[in-house]
């Protein structure tokens, strides 16, 4: 598998782990909730055959640190953003984002002063309301979820993922999509997750939109449970330079219910010359 974390990074969030692959220029996969680096792990090859392709799991999540003190909000992960490009020496690197990784990248970017080559936003969290029914009523009772034993909390993972979903996924991919929440360590994160979300994260750059500072591509799966396509269209309003391309068909999660036409999308956006 061309995916793997071989390199651990200490960061003011706990230890991250990531990995690189390919040569050429530089290209950062930034993953998000409740996923890891491993949900890129099917259009990481293609990728690689052309960018020096660069991914991490965010602090809380897949294989970086789960301390139970530990702080993984959105202005943390912002932060951490922009530590690994620095780690890494990239300058201005191109951006692929899903999900949560929408609103990380977001404000490393407008926040931080992170410069980006081109920039794709995928099916991402980044402008309010954000979360569902199930989404807020976890965040307000987290101690009552701690508390279930290990086959039920197994089971809530399991239909949580499930339900961002349209296309069956191998048993595999689902299985590793699962396995960091299920130790101790995972399971306590996983529902801290849910306490620490907060809107204000996203308020905070949602006015500074029309100030991204590269060529932008939103690419949305059309039949998204969690973020309905009017949710992109909305985000294309505020951000009118962006090309917006969707995905019939598809749910949340293209990386890997559709890895060959998701990749069409992307690598037509980062194929086109700056004149067109």
């Amino acid at each position: 598998m061309s995916w793997k974390l071989d390199e651990n990074v200490q960061t003011s969030a706990g230890t991250v782990a990531t990995g690189r692959l390919g040569s050429g220029p530089a290209l950062v996969l930034a993953h998000g909730w409740p996923w890891s680096s491993f949900s890129w792990h099917r259009i990481i090859p293609d990728l690689a055959s052309r960018y020096r392709v660069h991914w991490y799991d965010m602090p809380g999540y897949g294989r970086s640190d789960k301390n139970a003190e530990q702080r993984t909000s959105l202005d943390v992960q912002g932060n951490i953003f922009a530590e690994m490009l620095s780690h890494w020496g990239l300058v201005r690197p191109i951006v692929v984002a899903h999900d949560m990784g929408g609103a990380t990248t977001l404000r490393a970017h407008l926040l931080h002063g992170c410069e980006f080559d081109r920039y794709v936003l995928m099916n991402v969290v980044a402008m309010r309301p954000w979360g569902s029914e199930f989404f807020d009523h976890l965040g307000r009772h987290v101690d009552a979820f701690l508390g279930l034993p290990p086959h039920i909390h197994r089971a809530v993972v399991e239909a949580y993922i499930k339900g961002a979903m349209v296309n069956k996924i191998t048993s595999r991919d689902f299985e590793k999509l699962v396995e960091p929440w299920l130790c101790e360590d995972g399971r306590q994160s996983f529902y801290r997750q849910f306490a620490q979300a907060d809107e204000k994260y996203t308020a905070e750059v949602e006015p500074m939109f029309g100030d991204i500072r590269c060529r932008v591509e939103i690419i949305w799966g059309e039949d998204d449970p969690w973020i309905p396509l009017e949710r992109g269209k909305a985000l294309h309003a505020l951000i009118p330079q962006a090309s917006f391309e969707t995905l019939p068909g598809v749910g949340h999660l293209p990386q890997l219910e559709a890895p060959e036409l998701m990749l069409g999308r992307l690598n037509a956006f980062l194929s086109r010359r700056a004149e067109d």
